[in-house]
């Protein structure tokens, strides 16, 4: 493992879930130089923007965590802004990072970059074997072009850019949106507001037999890390040029009905659960090839009904503030 306790480290997106559970990471190793820039100081999509940004300070490293995220509400709403705002995010700054000679990015995306019908669990071969799941494809197509960014950047340049795929994230700092968040999230928000107000029962899009894989946010942050501080011949050992990205996940899957249960009794929600079998499923499954990623010395270690616990109560703390 190589680590420089000293290295400019810079979190793009931090105040963003994954973002600050890796500043909290990187701060919790001990790093001294972590940098972060808000919205406010510095647009993302104006390219002119960035690249004086990374010209203006001393830059070693850089995760690359900012994105346009949502939901299948949101996907389906606004896919034109998915597409645009994370093709100019990642092209911005990963073509910023390499203009100023930053050797070492990492690049997070997402499990949806895999065919919908992709053979489970899904491996990282899978990627560019299908069809997309469309209600999402504009930002998976998104997320693939960040994939192909990094790689050509490290075939054409020779830098070091890698990137990570997890699966399904939560915890601190997430989407509470009624409209626009995903499924944990959402899911504890309503069993929180029926606790609150009395409603003995609470109902839940879909048959609650689709199963999914969840992975709380300072996991991911730790897989991150180590992913990043991997050393080169370590990374390229387990990786190939034109198949560079690493599947983060917990290689565990659950029922939504499992979910929801477990979201009821950390919640404290006694009432009834109802499954509305005319929404849509989705997905039949979705589970992570992790092996790879084992193979490099890292798996999961929060356990769902733990992570949810602590997502809870982050949610009831800052329940005023969180968005949505």
């Amino acid at each position: 493992m190589s680590r420089d306790l000293n290295e400019a480290v810079l979190v793009v997106g931090y105040r963003g879930m994954v973002g600050s559970a890796i500043v909290r990471r990187l701060r919790d190793l001990g790093y001294q130089n972590v940098l972060t820039v808000g919205r406010e100081d510095l647009d993302l999509l104006d390219q002119q923007a960035v690249k004086a940004y990374f010209n203006a300070h001393q830059i070693d490293q850089v995760y690359l965590a900012a994105a346009k995220v949502g939901g299948i509400h949101a996907n389906n709403t606004y896919p034109a802004d998915f597409i645009y705002d994370n093709l100019m995010i990642q092209a911005n700054v990963i073509e910023a990072a390499h203009r100023v000679g930053v050797q070492k990015l990492l690049f997070l995306g997402s499990s949806c970059i895999y065919p919908k019908h992709a053979e489970q669990p899904m491996t990282e071969q899978a990627l560019l074997t299908g069809t997309l799941e469309p209600t999402n494809e504009p930002y998976a197509i998104a997320k693939i072009a960040g994939i192909k960014l990094c790689e050509s950047y490290n075939r054409q340049h020779g830098r070091d850019y890698r990137s990570v795929m997890p699966t399904n994230l939560y915890g601190p700092h997430d989407n509470y949106h009624p409209d626009n968040s995903h499924v944990i999230p959402a899911l504890l928000r309503r069993f929180h507001d029926a606790v609150q107000q009395g409603t003995e029962e609470v109902v839940i899009w879909g048959s609650g037999q689709p199963m999914r894989e969840f992975l709380h946010v300072d996991d991911m942050a730790a897989a991150s890390v180590h992913v990043m501080e991997l050393d080169a011949d370590i990374y390229q050992a387990n990786t190939q040029p034109m198949l560079s990205h690493i599947n983060v996940g917990t290689g565990i899957d659950c029922t939504i009905r499992e979910l929801a249960e477990t979201i009821a009794k950390v919640t404290g929600f006694a009432g009834t659960l109802t499954f509305d079998a005319s929404k849509p499923d989705g997905a039949p499954r979705k589970l992570m090839d992790v092996s790879r990623l084992r193979s490099m010395g890292w798996e999961a270690s929060i356990d769902l009904e733990t992570g949810l616990a602590n997502a809870y109560e982050w949610f009831v703390t800052h329940r005023q503030a969180v968005r949505g």
